[in-house]
């Protein structure tokens, strides 16, 4: 569905592309401190929707969202790993695949696999 571009999506946006790695709503609520935090978890919700993006839901409930960059709207996928840094906290995906298998008559429709330790930036200090 072709959604109407707005400022505020744009702003969003612009905010997601300038990240290597996946942030959380409240990170980019800090830094569009004129929207509304309601409007901007429904732009990322749509941006998700979309195939524009996708969340990753930390142990603790917190979620982050990352640009798709490397995803096809056509051949959207996100079954792939997602690593949390227990000291920075940073999240990232990782770009392998992972493939599961079912019994059958089931299908994944959506695979959210969070992996938590220390980064390689935090294993270093």
């Amino acid at each position: 569905m072709k959604r109407r571009n707005t400022p505020t999506k744009e702003k969003v946006l612009t905010i997601l592309k300038s990240q290597d790695y996946a942030i959380s709503h409240e990170t980019i609520a800090d830094n569009i401190i004129d929207i509304n935090r309601a409007t901007i978890y429904r732009i990322l919700n749509r941006f998700c929707e979309d195939g524009l993006a996708h969340k990753i839901v930390a142990e603790n409930g917190k979620q982050y969202f990352a640009l798709c960059k490397t995803c096809e709207v056509k051949d959207h996928h996100h079954n792939h790993l997602h690593f949390q840094c227990n000291n920075c906290e940073k999240v990232e995906c990782f770009k392998s695949e992972i493939n599961i298998s079912l019994p059958e008559g089931y299908s994944v429709g959506n695979f959210n696999g969070l992996l938590s330790g220390l980064c390689g930036n935090c294993a270093a200090d």
